[in-house]
């Protein structure tokens, strides 16, 4: 299993990752109220653009009133089409009166964990 997490202001963001076989099991969790707020299943397949290339189909389950989707989305595919693994990805991240500012934190904390488990994982 691989835990890592990285904090910068206010914002603290986990994410463990937990090798299933060859698939990927993701939980990321962060901010004051962390919980489960979307969950995310990837499968590689060939890209539609550009038939040497790998992408991902993801469907996404999110809780109702949740914005963790577009996260959980982000993490799951980048994952799956890298690492060309099976990829679940569970994630809830709240943090009370988050700015605008801190809102676009967040996607910069999640893309280099992101970068920290592709590193790990080639």
């Amino acid at each position: 299993m691989q835990d890592i997490t990285i904090a910068s202001g206010r914002l603290t963001i986990n994410m463990k990752v937990i090798a299933v076989g060859d698939d990927l099991c993701v939980v990321i969790a962060g901010g004051d109220s962390p919980h489960i707020g979307c969950v995310t299943l990837s499968v590689p397949r060939p890209s539609l653009r550009d038939e040497h290339a790998v992408s991902a189909t993801t469907s996404v389950l999110n809780l109702v009133g949740h914005k963790d989707d577009e996260a959980a989305r982000y993490v799951s595919h980048t994952l799956s089409s890298t690492l060309k693994k099976n990829t679940v990805v569970t994630c809830g991240i709240h943090v009370d009166n988050i700015t605008d500012d801190e809102i676009q934190l967040v996607f910069t904390l999640l893309q280099q964990l992101t970068d920290t488990v592709i590193q790990k994982h080639r």
